[in-house]
């Protein structure tokens, strides 16, 4: 079962409502329980969660998170030393720009401290 099918099953069912026919439920049915309703509230909560987390995973480059090898690292430093752009090198190596810069301040190919625009302007070598 998807998120998305549970997530209208559980929502429909703490609204008091029959997720299969839309018709409210008996005010003496179980799911109209206090103890019930909260629990479904908290279960909702939590796939509400789990909804935003595989969509926020969705969105990161494939290789976002992985190991560096020893080659991706050079690769970026060459791109970096002929002036390609931040951008082009995360979109190149499948990462997020965060990372590129994380890494090249790693490698001490760039200042941590070195301000946005600095970066942008090519103002980059330690």
């Amino acid at each position: 079962m998807e998120i998305q099918e549970a997530l209208k099953i559980v929502r429909a069912l703490a609204d008091g409502v029959d997720p299969e026919t839309g018709e409210v439920l008996s005010s003496e049915s179980v799911y109209q329980n206090a103890q019930t309703a909260r629990a479904l509230n908290r279960a909702l909560t939590a796939l509400e969660y789990v909804e935003e987390k595989e969509r926020n995973r969705h969105k990161l480059p494939g290789n976002a998170g992985k190991s560096w090898t020893r080659d991706e690292e050079q690769q970026v430093c060459e791109e970096l030393r002929k002036g390609v752009d931040f951008h082009e090198i995360a979109k190149t190596h499948n990462r997020t720009v965060g990372s590129i810069i994380a890494r090249l301040v790693k490698l001490g190919q760039i200042n941590p401290n070195t301000s946005r625009h600095e970066r942008h302007s090519g103002i980059l070598w330690t």
